[in-house]
């Protein structure tokens, strides 16, 4: 009976002494607070793999331009964007898997910073904090881009589930705001993500560049000559060795997207387009070997928007194919081209268009091919030979080329140009009225091409774009 009561006594004594169970159920093998590293790599890897896939039921851009075409499954390039809801499935990765986290990285170097003393470690989480509003600034532009006015000042917050919209032209303007102040505040001299970047490891530098090349790029949307003229002098992309890229590897989920599509899965979806083949083809280009397959000769461009056999027509290229293949986000040559671009239209004091011209071709052929004879050989061309006189024509051709592999930025780049001229699928979506994509437009001068009239319509792959007007091409 004795021992009966002392082991009682120490078992109430055992339990009064624990009367805070909180941590009884914590695993310890699992996070409960999160590195703003570990958000930022997340949300930066989330982010390339979204812009760098094509996807039926998220990312058709490379349809959109034009550059490829479909097998199985014909719909989404024959403009249906309902059926699986791409441009909802575009929008929930963007905003979902990329802003929250990058806002949890704001939130988090916060609180790190409360805590920190030495200016060295300020100085490293403040460009921590500036490399996440750059890509943050780079997120929300291309969500404009595609949506026109979307959830901006009230966006991002659990606690309101139907955020207001606001409009596109005052976004683009914050987001320049936002901008300047993101390179105004990088330390040149101090450290930042390291290893837990993925595109610049880190470097300040490097960051400062893509910042002010994104810059140009906004500048040149909204015909912004101030804002081109800061570009320029705060310093864009010099060479390749400037590009943004994200740098994947051959083990998964840090495998290119695209070699997950066309290899992983085992699966024939996607071929090169007539469209593409027939633009490319007779200009001798050196790139044609490396952007498209060898499975056909001459190549053979599958119809856009039609079913099309997988063996009938031209595949993609090897380099497509290969896991490792880095994830273009933004290169020289696109930055070549806006210079091009802003020269001929008088913009930001920038000059010689021609020379701009040829150096984003021989950027991209550098790029792929590494060899400068073959760009001075293809410029030298009469067909490829800068025309001052319709400049839209040699830039916009020119450009869409260069930019085959940045599906976004080829449709973008066709939508501010019009060339080369796009294919209206013969079984095109009813919804789509035998319509090619959404355009920018600009000036009134510029209403008219090669007598093609453009009429306002509404659009379901876009909406109004940054005080211009939204066409169709009829």
């Amino acid at each position: 009976m004795k021992k009966i009561i002392v082991l009682a006594l120490i078992l109430i004594t055992t339990i009064s002494c624990e009367n805070d169970f909180s941590t009884w159920n914590i695993d310890e093998k699992s996070a409960s607070q999160v590195p703003a590293e570990t958000l930022f790599s997340n949300a930066q890897r989330n982010l390339a793999r979204h812009m760098n896939k094509q996807n039926v039921n998220d990312n058709i851009f490379n349809f959109l331009a034009q550059y490829w075409t479909a097998t199985t499954y014909p719909s989404e390039a024959a403009f249906d964007l309902t059926g699986r809801d791409v441009p909802g499935g575009f929008w929930d990765v963007m905003y979902r898997d990329v802003l929250i986290d990058f806002k949890e990285t704001k939130k988090t170097l916060e609180l790190e910073r409360a805590l920190l003393l030495r200016p060295e470690d300020l100085a490293v989480n403040t460009n921590k904090k500036a490399i996440t509003e750059i890509l943050e600034v780079y997120t929300y532009h291309v969500l404009v881009d595609v949506f026109g006015d979307i959830p901006y000042s009230e966006a991002l917050d659990i606690a309101n589930p139907l955020p207001g919209y606001d409009d596109d032209t005052q976004i683009y303007a914050d987001l320049f705001v936002k901008l300047d102040a993101s390179i105004a505040s990088l330390v040149s001299g101090s450290d930042s993500f390291g290893s837990g970047d993925f595109m610049y490891s880190g470097n300040v530098i490097a960051w400062k560049k893509f910042a002010n090349s994104l810059k140009l790029r906004m500048a040149l949307r909204t015909l912004d000559s101030g804002k081109i003229t800061e570009a320029v002098a705060g310093g864009v992309f010099e060479s390749n060795a400037d590009n943004a890229t994200f740098m994947y590897t051959n083990s998964h989920p840090y495998s290119n997207p695209l070699w997950e599509n066309l290899v992983r899965s085992n699966r024939n979806d996607l071929l090169v387009s007539d469209t593409f083949v027939n633009v490319i083809s007779p200009l001798n280009d050196p790139r044609a070997g490396i952007y498209m397959g060898d499975n056909k000769t001459p190549y053979a461009g599958g119809p856009y928007g039609a079913n099309n056999s997988y063996n009938s027509y031209t595949h993609l290229g090897t380099v497509f194919h290969k896991a490792d293949s880095e994830g273009l986000i933004m290169d020289y040559a696109e930055v070549e081209f806006l210079l091009a671009e802003a020269a001929a239209r008088t913009l930001g004091g920038v000059t010689d268009a021609e020379t701009h011209y040829k150096n984003g071709i021989t950027a991209s052929i550098k790029y792929w091919t590494g060899s400068d004879a073959d760009a001075a050989v293809y410029i030298a061309q009469t067909t490829v030979a800068y025309d001052a006189v319709n400049y839209m024509k040699s830039i916009g051709t020119q450009k869409w080329l260069a930019l085959y592999s940045n599906g976004f930025e080829g449709w973008s780049s066709w939508r501010v140009f019009g060339y080369p001229i796009l294919t209206v699928p013969a079984d095109a979506d009813a919804a789509a009225a035998g319509m090619v994509p959404v355009r920018y437009t600009y000036p009134a001068d510029e209403e008219q091409r090669n007598g093609v009239n453009y009429t306002a319509a509404s659009s379901a792959i876009g909406g109004d774009k940054l005080n211009t007007r939204v066409f169709w091409n009829q």
